[in-house]
């Protein structure tokens, strides 16, 4: 599926003003936090909805954790695609390439792992958007903070197509000035 099929899937249906909310979110500042739960808001909860939100949330529960989820959460033939520009940009065709081309980089030069701070949930149809921020620090002892919005699309309670939104000039910085943990 390609960016404009899932953005124009996220536009129908009557979800305008849901959507809307979401990406609002995305811009507002933390303290002016818009939800699907405000008042006024439109929702139109499914089951499905509900169910893939609640699989994304217990997923992300767990990471907060320190469980390792993607491999339960996203299918073996995931397609995943980092929106910007710099050399982790681009689309990964399988869970094992997204993390051995764009997670493992990061990770591998991280002392400790990425805590989320998921900031909202929201369902869609077949997607989920995630609006999160996340810290870890380097090893180097310096501190790696980002924001994230991320895309789901879904099948069968796994991650079929992921869109991710995130700095990555921060990303970069992290990969470029910190020494990979030894083996």
């Amino acid at each position: 599926m390609t960016r404009f099929s899932l953005s124009a899937r996220l536009a129908g249906a009557g979800h305008r003003l849901l959507i809307a909310s979401a990406f609002l979110t995305v811009i507002a500042p933390a303290h002016a936090e818009i939800t699907a739960s405000d008042p006024g808001a439109e929702t139109h909860d499914t089951a499905i909805e509900s169910r893939n939100r609640a699989i994304v949330y217990g997923a992300f529960e767990k990471w907060r954790e320190g469980t390792y989820v993607f491999a339960a959460l996203l299918a073996p033939d995931v397609v995943w695609t980092i929106h910007g520009s710099g050399p982790v940009a681009g689309t990964y065709r399988s869970q094992d390439d997204f993390v051995e081309r764009a997670s493992r980089p990061l990770t591998s030069r991280l002392a400790t792992p990425v805590v989320p701070e998921v900031r909202s949930i929201y369902a869609v149809g077949d997607t989920v958007l995630i609006r999160f921020d996340g810290a870890a620090t380097t090893t180097s002892g310096a501190p790696y903070r980002n924001r994230f919005l991320w895309m789901f699309r879904m099948k069968d309670g796994l991650v079929i197509e992921a869109e991710a939104f995130l700095d990555l000039a921060a990303y970069q910085q992290v990969v470029e000035n910190n020494e990979p943990r030894p083996q």
